[in-house]
């Protein structure tokens, strides 16, 4: 099985396959480079990776996985990563990109998810990490696209054994919000940033994890010159 990094560094064993986790993390937090990280690191060990660009441009996601290594242009080719532009649409533009809606309307997205992203043929080798889905919070009633979690992107890991990391701005969505999320995924991961002794620190920790013990503590994050995210020794 491809190695889940930094999540399985805090587990006492393997994420098993099926597995939905949300990110809650502070703007300012090492997220994004972690969940490039992640993504590299499930590559390198065998997996594939579909990747959801809502906060960034896809050509951004590229350039960072190749300053960590990665021979993006084969594994695309090869169908081993995929990339899917939600940022255009964010932007009111028009993706040049293979995977993208056309727009982040609950029920666009509803349909588009039907049709393009419902991997029949996935296994527990892929993962799904999109990396910032309160974007859908600026088109869309919080109801609706809460709604549209529970019943198409967090169900559709678990017959297809898809085991998915999804990132949410902490802070911004309502307490009801938050709750109907949490109580849907099998897990919650904290993404912060905090003053040290007059120094800005990351640190990550598993709030929650039902099918594995884990470490509950908060743990520093340091980044490497090509944006690589590990915990601190």
């Amino acid at each position: 099985m491809p190695r889940l990094e930094l999540v399985e560094d805090l587990t006492q064993a393997p994420i098993p396959p099926g597995t939905n986790i949300i990110i809650e993390f502070d703007p300012a937090s090492q997220w994004y480079n972690a969940s490039l990280t992640i993504a590299a690191g499930w590559l390198r060990s065998g997996g594939s990776v579909s990747y959801i660009a809502q906060s960034q441009p896809p050509e951004d996601v590229r350039s960072q996985l190749r300053q960590l290594g990665l021979a993006v242009d084969d594994l695309e080719q090869k169908d081993r990563l995929w990339i899917t532009d939600f940022y255009a649409a964010s932007v009111g533009q028009k993706s040049k990109e293979r995977f993208a809606p056309e727009s982040l309307k609950v029920a666009d997205l509803s349909l588009w998810i039907a049709r393009e992203a419902m991997v029949e043929s996935a296994t527990p080798e892929f993962l799904v990490i999109a990396d910032n889905s309160s974007v859908l919070d600026r088109f869309n009633d919080e109801k609706n696209w809460v709604e549209l979690y529970l019943t198409r992107p967090i169900p559709m890991s678990k017959p297809r054994q898809i085991t998915q990391l999804i990132g949410f701005m902490a802070g911004i969505h309502s307490n009801w919000a938050y709750k109907q999320l949490e109580a849907a995924v099998d897990g919650i991961i904290d993404f912060k940033v905090e003053e040290v002794a007059r120094e800005t620190h990351d640190f990550m920790r598993i709030r929650s994890m039902r099918k594995v013990r884990f470490d509950r503590r908060w743990h520093e994050l340091k980044k490497s010159e090509s944006s690589e995210v590990t915990l601190q020794a």
